[in-house]
């Protein structure tokens, strides 16, 4: 009888276990921005009945290495270097994009209800963003769909913007008032 060591063991084990798990757990992709935050208070200057997202973008910064002649070199009349040239190594930080803060209308938090959810991820399906379980719950997974639906329209982000969710037909429209 032959017996089992090392790495083999090892990944025969890892084999029974995932048989056995329902499901991997659910990582965000990588370069995915997390969520910043959801606001109850609004933006400086703004409609404080009204509820508002905010997405932050950080800088952009790059590291930028130069060599600076201090002194040319000398050469004499036949070609040949006395004296080789003098660089200084400058070494400085340059922001390539700004800093920027956008805010947007959400739907509020009592409008976020787990039956709301659940129609958000029926019509993120039936667009074919998401694939998940329709559970009224905002999964890693619901995120990245209202991420997937929004990124073409500009809006970057899981956070559901209210202009999306009147796109989807999930939120009433602001109507002008008749008079």
């Amino acid at each position: 009888m032959r017996c089992l060591s090392g790495w083999p063991l090892l990944s025969l084990s890892l084999l029974c276990l995932a048989g056995c798990t329902p499901g991997l757990p659910e990582f965000p992709a990588l370069g995915t921005p997390e969520i910043t935050r959801i606001y109850q208070t609004p933006p400086p200057g703004s409609d404080p009945s009204q509820c508002w997202g905010k997405e932050v973008e950080p800088a952009v910064i790059e590291t930028v290495t130069a060599q600076i002649l201090m002194q040319p070199a000398e050469v004499h009349s036949d070609g040949r270097v006395t004296q080789p040239a003098i660089y200084k190594t400058e070494t400085r930080q340059e922001i390539i994009r700004e800093r920027r803060e956008l805010w947007f209308r959400v739907p509020c938090a009592e409008e976020m209800t787990p039956a709301f959810i659940a129609s958000l991820q029926r019509a993120l399906a039936a667009r074919g963003l998401y694939a998940g379980t329709v559970n009224g719950e905002m999964t890693p997974r619901t995120l990245r769909a209202i991420r997937a639906y929004q990124a073409p329209q500009g809006l970057d982000s899981g956070i559901l913007s209210l202009a999306a969710a009147r796109q989807l037909g999930l939120a009433e429209l602001d109507l002008p008032e008749a008079g």
